[in-house]
């Protein structure tokens, strides 16, 4: 990246940090926001330096561009928090102040928090709890879609085609989507997280003061949140992770795999997919549809009482409220299905 365009970005930046200290409620966070415009103009000037070093024009004032100008119009009207990730993909700092509480009793715990922890519990159940979401998309989508088509009263081979169309149409759907999400959002991560590695080669002595004053604004004393900012710059190899976390939000090790997402979220739908299906592909039977629906409900409800272990709520009540959901769907399902098929007939 050449210099103008570094400073271009530390003018967008300091732009974007006027447009929320403005619109902020809470006097801290705007204190906050204002002195890292304060900090992102005198990085700008730093850059001017390099410009000049080059013969390169500096502009005579900053214009941002259209998308710059999009970002702060939603910083106008929406809360900061909702555009976390908006913000910090447009080189905006400080967002970690939205991840938590900002005023607790043990400040010193609050500006260096236990990450390993928090985000272990938070990644280690990610999985599970994905898997068990697409395990339970699987069940209600393809079981709507049979008693769909069994409404429809067609005969057991377009029952049996329709139950494989859909496990693997939606599996792939699933794949793709998983891929293209999770694959988006490494690239953001490796992005930012190369911004800070160069600034942080650049001005580490800025890069401290920014972390400085993310530190004040949740609750560290001004003189003991500089001191800590220092002492973890002056530690190359925990900065770049620490600048990561502090001032984007983000987690370094938590860059998934698309390609494990995407198998992941393929087989997790497949598997919920086939539970509704398997009866049908017994043979033709009276009770392929009945036996269809009770391994479904079971399935279900097994899910939203797995589902209570990352929510703390009742298994029972949870299981319920699960197969509560698949009833009505399959039941709306089933009832086109035989609307649409008597109309046909």
């Amino acid at each position: 990246m050449s210099a103008l365009q570094n400073w271009n970005e530390e003018k967008r930046s300091a732009y974007l940090y006027d447009i929320i200290a403005t619109h902020e409620t809470d006097p801290t966070h705007q204190q906050l926001f204002r002195e890292l415009a304060q900090a992102a103009n005198k990085q700008a000037l730093i850059w001017e330096n390099e410009i000049k070093k080059t013969g390169e024009k500096i502009p005579d004032t900053f214009h941002p561009d259209m998308r710059a100008r999009l970002v702060g119009w939603l910083a106008q009207h929406f809360a900061t928090k909702r555009l976390r990730f908006i913000l910090s993909a447009m080189k905006v700092r400080g967002m970690s102040i939205y991840l938590g509480d900002t005023h607790p009793h043990n400040k010193l715990a609050a500006a260096v928090p236990d990450h390993e922890n928090r985000h272990k519990s938070i990644s280690s159940g990610g999985n599970l709890r994905a898997a068990v979401f697409g395990i339970n998309d699987g069940l209600i989508s393809n079981l709507s879609l049979l008693l769909g088509v069994t409404g429809a009263a067609v005969d057991h081979g377009m029952i049996i085609l329709t139950g494989v169309a859909g496990l693997l149409a939606g599996a792939c759907s699933m794949a793709s989507g998983e891929y293209v999400s999770v694959r988006s959002q490494r690239e953001f991560f490796e992005y930012q997280i190369a911004l800070e590695r160069s600034e942080l080669e650049e001005y580490p002595e800025e890069e401290a003061l920014e972390l400085a004053l993310i530190y004040e604004a949740r609750g560290l004393p001004k003189e003991d949140a500089t001191k800590l900012a220092q002492i973890i710059i002056s530690n190359p190899e925990n900065a770049l992770d620490t600048l990561a976390r502090e001032e984007l939000g983000l987690n370094p090790n938590e860059l998934g795999s698309p390609w494990g997402a995407a198998i992941s979220s393929f087989l997790s739908f497949a598997i919920g997919a086939s539970i509704p299906l398997l009866p049908f592909l017994m043979g033709k039977y009276a009770w392929n549809l009945p036996v269809s629906i009770a391994l479904t409900s079971i399935a279900l409800f097994s899910i939203g009482a797995t589902l209570s272990l990352f929510t703390s709520s009742n298994a029972l009540k949870s299981g319920l409220r699960m197969l509560f959901i698949g009833v009505i769907a399959g039941l709306a399902t089933y009832l086109i299905g035989k609307a649409i098929g008597v109309g046909l007939q």
